[in-house]
């Protein structure tokens, strides 16, 4: 793909430019983010007012987001989901008020070892851990019935071993991407396709973290797969993340997962699928102002994934992302997205009428912080371009998205709302 290689190249010049980044790589660092000032549950009446207090080692925070948002094409199915049922990620209904996600966040550290905790409530729970859901398939085999599991966003331990080397085991947010399923930890309210269809949301497994020094460390996993609380076959996928600082505020993340993720046939037998997905991300702060991030993807898949066609030749697909800030005041920032997600091949979900395709997005994000920055609006433009489908006949060929008519006649959808975000 002539795309890949340019974008390839283009990271490669962003790295001698890049600074700090925060990117899916940071899931549990940018979590605690979330976190306000240590709750203490029962607060001893023996402290004196001249005595520090002592932080406690159980600590809850959450958030909460909320939005309204319309779409230009006014669609009679009342969407934003197109065709493919999956052009739009967690901001999917337009023309009313949404809820997003009601997310609790417990932590609890004591000697070397913490546990985290996630839960949530609402849609956008639902949607990001939709593997743990008894309802989902891997094709024609149902999951263990799992009610509540649908509800955990992340839950895991870690034990320290020592200051170098650290090990976690539950299920985590994935390392893969700049961009995350939590609303206060994204810069822009909806996510991208590249997220929405390229990469992995979460994985349940165990990882290794080894600090090799200052400006390197390395992290290597084994997980069940991708998206997934039951393993759907006998083989596990390893997980990699090199980190690496080489001068200060300058950090790179070099991500990946392969592994097999085909259904295991009804003998018990793996079938010899492949599933991998590697990864870049990069940033560079221009100015105490303005900052860029360049977030660059390839997937590759061959034989099933998860239950579909099975299919000999390997399929790719790619993603490449621009992303700009700027601080206009302590307050207010402003930022854009310029996104291009190539899935012409069909590996990923992302199809007009079944057919694989391309597209590219623009977004355009205000976020204005309130009541000490734990209010957040965040208003917001969105503009995708689906490739138009020709038909060979000549007639109207279905396209990605629907008009007011209710009929897929058009490749262009835009979307101004904003969303409203409240983190405790």
């Amino acid at each position: 793909m002539k795309f890949f290689y340019y974008g390839s190249a283009l990271i490669l010049f962003c790295f001698s430019l890049s600074l700090t980044t925060k990117s899916h790589a940071q899931t549990e660092i940018a979590s605690a983010a979330l976190t306000s000032n240590p709750v203490t549950p029962f607060p001893s009446p023996e402290n004196s007012s001249t005595e520090p207090a002592k932080q406690s080692p159980l600590n809850f925070s959450g958030y909460f987001d909320t939005y309204y948002f319309s779409n230009l094409n006014n669609p009679a199915t009342r969407s934003n989901l197109g065709n493919s049922g999956i052009s739009r990620g967690f901001d999917r209904y337009p023309g009313q008020f949404q809820l997003g996600m009601f997310l609790t966040r417990m932590t609890y550290s004591h000697r070397n070892t913490e546990f985290v905790g996630e839960v949530g409530f609402g849609p956008n729970v639902e949607y990001g851990s939709y593997g743990n859901d008894f309802r989902y398939k891997w094709g024609t085999v149902l999951a263990n019935s799992t009610y509540s599991s649908i509800l955990i966003k992340q839950a895991y331990i870690t034990l320290k071993a020592n200051d170098k080397l650290s090990f976690t085991m539950g299920q985590f947010g994935t390392h893969i991407g700049y961009e995350m399923i939590d609303a206060p930890l994204n810069f822009h309210y909806s996510i991208n396709n590249t997220f929405n269809a390229g990469i992995p949301f979460y994985h349940v497994g165990l990882k290794g973290t080894y600090v090799l020094s200052d400006k390197i460390s390395l992290m290597g996993g084994i997980v069940n797969g991708a998206d997934n609380l039951n393993d759907n076959n006998r083989g596990k996928s390893f997980i990699g993340q090199l980190m690496i600082t080489p001068a200060e505020g300058w950090v790179i993340y070099v991500n990946t997962i392969d592994g097999n993720e085909g259904n295991s046939r009804v003998n018990g037998q793996d079938t010899t699928s492949f599933f991998g997905v590697w990864d870049v991300v990069s940033s560079i702060q221009i100015s105490k102002r303005l900052s860029a991030t360049v977030w660059g993807m390839y997937g590759s898949l061959s034989g099933e994934y998860q239950g579909g066609a099975f299919q000999e030749k390997a399929r790719h697909w790619a993603g490449i992302n621009l992303y700009t800030t700027f601080m206009v005041t302590d307050k207010l920032s402003v930022g854009s997205r310029l996104e291009y997600f190539d899935n012409r091949d069909g590996a990923r979900p992302l199809l007009t009428n079944g057919v694989g395709t391309d597209v590219k997005t623009v977004t355009l994000t205000a976020n204005l912080k309130l009541a000490d920055e734990r209010l957040l609006i965040k208003p917001e433009f969105r503009f995708d371009h689906f490739r138009k489908v020709k038909s060979p006949a000549g007639e109207q060929a279905v396209q990605q998205f629907a008009d007011k008519n209710g009929e897929f006649k058009l490749n262009t959808q835009s979307t101004i709302g904003l969303a409203a975000i409240y983190k405790f």
